[in-house]
């Protein structure tokens, strides 16, 4: 960072105050202060592409040392960009040889980069591409259509595969995986499909999105891919990875990390055993399945289970085969200590990230293609992991546990 002296900053502000003089004369309304801000803007702009041509061509206009050089300046090209001032039509200068690319406004871009940031910032909290037309029209009396907000949206494409295939850490010892739903356009229909989000728990313990995958159906062959992709990324080890009844997760990721401890989200299963019981007996249920999730020992839940069965067995007997086809999963965390159980006996880690992104898509009724929906979501979650600087509470208790449970695995 450039610091100023004391003398530096006194000429600015002269400068400043008399530059703010010379706009004030003339001026009588808001209008008329727009206009000469606008012309200031195209005058400054004009002296950089100038600016830019010298450095190009290697001397500034009108010097006798470009002669015989090759190359030279060939007039100017008409064009109209959008600026937070309205439209203003600038030249653009050219050379012989068509070798210049100007910079601070490139040679197909027809809006400033300033505009662009505004329009994918607003884009990134949910604004409809009818509210961002509106937005920049009543602020900045530009028109900005539809095809022209998806052109700039789309300029952060690379961005989100540069994301999507970066490298990742070799160990994680959490991973949580759950979907969240949209409508999306396909093939002029409107159907359902999945945001397959992982979240993984680093080993200092901080939060991080290893990744986003749009798809209409689950499988294990699903499943399968993003392991896989995980594994391409760098990632050898995953020592407890939380879901919810994600189908062909189990399969896949005992297939490419055969160690894996897999656990099923116990509030999740509980919610899908609720929906088969009366609401008169909701609460006795309750109480009586607490006996199992909330016992302390897996001897104890085990012992608690049997209860259940020989008490509601006969009334809902398909809770007790849920309970019992998912039971190895379902009491994967008896094995850890209390600071670990409570991290992944539940996928509310990762639920609190889909309510973020539920937050600002909320106001969307279809998404007009899975590109459209994936700008969305990353720009969310850019935004949303910029909150994630702490460790998860506890961690360094969790730290000490898994290095114990997971010798040779895991190294803080």
């Amino acid at each position: 960072m450039v610091r100023l002296t004391i003398k530096e900053r006194m000429i600015i502000m002269q400068n400043s105050s008399l530059l703010a003089k010379e706009l004030a004369k003339g001026c009588r309304t808001v209008e008329d202060i727009q206009e000469k801000l606008k012309n200031l803007f195209k005058d400054t702009l004009q002296e950089i592409f100038e600016a830019e041509m010298d450095e190009h061509l290697g001397y500034p206009k009108h010097d006798p040392a470009g002669n015989n050089t090759g190359n030279s300046r060939n007039g100017y090209s008409k064009k109209k960009t959008k600026t937070r001032y309205g439209k203003t039509e600038i030249a653009v200068p050219r050379d012989r040889n068509a070798e210049f690319e100007p910079q601070i406004i490139k040679k197909y871009e027809t809006t400033a980069n300033h505009l662009e940031d505004q329009i994918i910032a607003m884009y990134a909290k949910g604004l409809s591409t009818r509210d961002i037309e509106n937005h920049m029209q009543d602020i900045y009396g530009v028109d900005v259509s539809p095809a022209t907000v998806s052109k700039i949206t789309d300029k952060i494409l690379p961005l989100i595969t540069e994301w999507q295939s970066r490298p990742l850490e070799r160990v994680y010892p959490i991973v949580f995986l759950d979907a969240i739903h949209f409508k999306v356009r396909q093939d002029n229909r409107i159907i359902n499909k999945a945001a397959y989000s992982v979240l993984g728990i680093n080993t200092a313990g901080h939060k991080d999105i290893l990744g986003i995958w749009i798809g209409e159906h689950e499988s294990a062959k699903f499943w399968l891919r993003v392991c896989n992709d995980l594994k391409n990324r760098g990632v050898d080890d995953i020592l407890v990875a939380c879901k919810d009844g994600l189908s062909g997760f189990s399969e896949a990721i005992n297939t490419v990390f055969p160690r894996t401890e897999i656990q099923l989200c116990v509030i999740h299963q509980i919610r899908n055993s609720m929906k088969y019981v009366s609401y008169k007996e909701q609460k006795q249920v309750m109480t009586d399945l607490k006996k199992v999730y909330q016992a302390l020992t897996l001897e104890e839940a085990e012992y608690a289970f049997e209860e259940f069965k020989d008490k509601w067995g006969k009334k809902h007997p398909i809770i007790i085969r849920s309970w019992e086809n998912n039971w190895l999963e379902l009491t994967t965390y008896f094995k850890y200590p209390y600071e670990i159980c409570k991290i992944i006996y539940t996928t509310n880690i990762i639920e609190g990230y889909h309510r973020q992104l539920r937050k600002v898509t909320k106001a969307k009724t279809a998404f007009p293609s899975d590109e459209a929906l994936t700008k969305i979501l990353y720009l969310v979650t850019k935004e949303v992991s910029k909150k994630w600087t702490a460790p998860l509470r506890n961690w360094t208790e969790c730290v000490s546990q898994f290095a114990i449970y997971f010798e040779g695995r895991f190294q803080p």
